[in-house]
């Protein structure tokens, strides 16, 4: 299966290409989507040798993450797949940062805007998500209970503030060195949308103006 991967949720603009046979990665690590993302997309193709509409599947970081970055990339994807006819699958940025087969508790953390984090609770008895500053995000997720959890993602944000609430921190290494690879490999197992225009951001917490405008 040949498939394009996108992301600028996580930790700028990323793209990669799976071939079948090789993944190819490009990155900089700064939301500079705007300026250089669809010329990474062109040379991702041309060294695959492949044409757009040669792929069988184009996927998407849909968030939560960065606001903008969000915004652009599912634009790009979605007007990549419009333009070819290659389904379109969206990524959570939860499963792009969470490994495979991790112990539970879980948690899965994003780093939003400046002292906003979003994120993922799964446990035995069910999966839970919040956004917000980081104090509230914790208190909605762990409430008061103590033990061991795992955790996955944007750690540095939370992981002492975890500690101090009593429990014992387990730190996972991330799924895949750079967002898109990891989305790469998920999109193989993932269905794709009814259509592009289907596909839904989540946007986490929207910066203030944003959410004034609604």
């Amino acid at each position: 299966m040949r498939i394009l991967a996108l992301d600028a949720a996580l930790g700028g603009f990323s793209a990669a290409l799976d071939d079948g046979n090789t993944v190819r990665v490009e990155a900089s690590g700064a939301q500079d989507a705007l300026e250089a993302g669809l010329a990474r997309v062109e040379r991702l193709l041309e060294a695959a040798g492949l044409g757009l509409g040669e792929l069988d599947r184009i996927a998407v970081g849909v968030g939560p993450g960065s606001f903008t970055g969000v915004r652009i990339a599912v634009a790009y994807a979605k007007s990549l797949a419009y333009g070819s006819g290659v389904p379109l699958v969206g990524i959570s940025s939860y499963d792009a940062l969470e490994p495979d087969d991790p112990p539970l508790p879980v948690l899965t953390v994003v780093r939003g805007r400046k002292g906003v984090v979003c994120a993922r609770l799964r446990a035995a008895d069910g999966v839970r998500t919040a956004c917000g500053p980081t104090a509230h995000v914790l208190a909605t997720l762990l409430g008061s209970g103590t033990g061991e959890i795992a955790l996955a993602g944007n750690t540095e944000d939370v992981s002492s503030e975890i500690a101090e609430r009593g429990w014992t921190v387990r730190a996972l290494l991330p799924r895949a060195d750079v967002a898109a690879r990891a989305i790469a490999q998920l999109a193989r197992n993932r269905p794709p949308s009814a259509t592009p225009h289907a596909l839904a951001p989540d946007y986490g917490e929207a910066p203030a103006v944003t959410q004034a405008k609604r």
